[in-house]
């Protein structure tokens, strides 16, 4: 499994809005510059968030975006499923697939469940406020 750059920059849009948090907007250039990451890339990354329901929206000459919930209430999981969909390593094994007609025979499902299961606790353990905190260290 390989995480896009789509889910890579979606975390660290979503780490800048955490870390430069004074109360007002943070425009999507401004985060482009920090990150040097194409300001129309993440304007569809945080289309996508918005959707998800992970930030705010604020229009106008001084708009910009925000957190909608504290950095602790994100973990970096939830973040890559906007993007990235299911982390499962095999489509056998994705949320909502009937499996592959193998699946009880199969030789190796075992190994692709305890990787998922890895994967998943790694990612669902680690906090917005996590990867805040280690920026700042």
């Amino acid at each position: 499994m390989k995480i896009s750059s789509r889910g890579r920059y979606a975390i660290d849009l979503m780490v800048d809005l955490a870390l430069y948090d004074k109360g007002e907007p943070i425009s999507v250039k401004d985060i482009a510059r920090r990150q040097q990451i194409s300001g129309k890339y993440l304007e569809q990354i945080v289309s996508m968030l918005q959707k998800a329901g992970m930030v705010n929206s604020i229009r106008g000459a001084q708009g910009g975006y925000r957190l909608k919930r504290k950095p602790e209430e994100y973990s970096i999981g939830s973040i890559l499923r906007v993007t990235e969909g299911d982390l499962a390593p095999v489509a056998c094994i994705e949320e909502g697939e009937n499996g592959c007609a193998n699946r009880l025979t199969c030789s190796t499902i075992k190994i692709w469940h305890k990787l998922n299961s890895a994967i998943n606790e790694v990612v669902d353990n680690i906090s917005l406020a996590d990867l805040v905190e280690w920026n700042t260290k």
